[in-house]
């Protein structure tokens, strides 16, 4: 579990509880994505460098701490469902660059399948945040990741509000050096392939289409 960090600050908790109420709607369901996403954001970027630049305050001059410019990120969003945690997270990260990962999983076999690709050029310049709101099976994921190792980006993270042990296990074996950041780890998977508890299947919660 090393390779894992659970996210458990009272505000995602609180959030994410919300988001697992079937009674809660499809707009307050996006809503809600996008608050939780802002705030995985802080904890995931917690380890960004800063650098010392000379302001000047309405008092004094002063060196103050600032992002170092050389660290570029790019969050990449596993379509379709990644996109509500891709809109919080640029809410704080404004320059971020986006690269989307079309991949569906086969009904029956489970196996992802990939139908778009769309990373920015310089992506082997910058560190990637690859975002999905599940890692259920971990079979997406684990392709996902797959297809961008490909790209050969300087670092990639892991980024989903639920987890079950099986797709982390899975994950963990194909992916040893890449980070996992969740707000929930729940009990296991169903014969389907779902998160239990869970919350659903997020595309079809967030867009309507249940």
């Amino acid at each position: 579990m090393q390779q894992v960090t659970l996210i458990k600050h009272p505000l995602i908790q609180h959030k994410l509880t919300l988001i697992r109420k079937t009674e809660t709607s499809t707009a307050k369901f996006r809503a809600l994505l996008k608050e939780v996403s802002l705030l995985l954001a802080y904890e995931v970027t917690r380890d960004l460098p800063l650098k010392s630049e000379l302001i000047q305050t309405p008092i004094a001059q002063m060196y103050a701490p600032v992002l170092a410019p050389e660290k570029k990120l790019v969050i990449i969003s596993i379509q379709r469902a990644g996109q509500g945690i891709l809109d919080g997270m640029l809410e704080l990260m404004p320059s971020s660059r986006v690269g989307h990962i079309g991949l569906y999983r086969d009904p029956k076999t489970l196996i992802p399948i990939e139908y778009y690709f769309r990373v920015p050029n310089d992506i082997e310049k910058r560190d990637v945040l690859v975002v999905d709101p599940m890692l259920a099976t971990g079979n997406t994921a684990v392709a996902a990741v797959e297809r961008l190792k490909s790209t050969n980006p300087q670092s990639i993270k892991f980024v989903c509000l639920l987890a079950a042990p099986e797709g982390i296990k899975h994950f963990c074996e194909s992916h040893p050096d890449v980070q996992i950041f969740t707000a929930a780890i729940d009990e296991k998977l169903d014969e389907n392939g779902y998160i239990i508890p869970g919350l659903g299947d997020a595309g079809d919660r967030m867009f309507g289409t249940k």
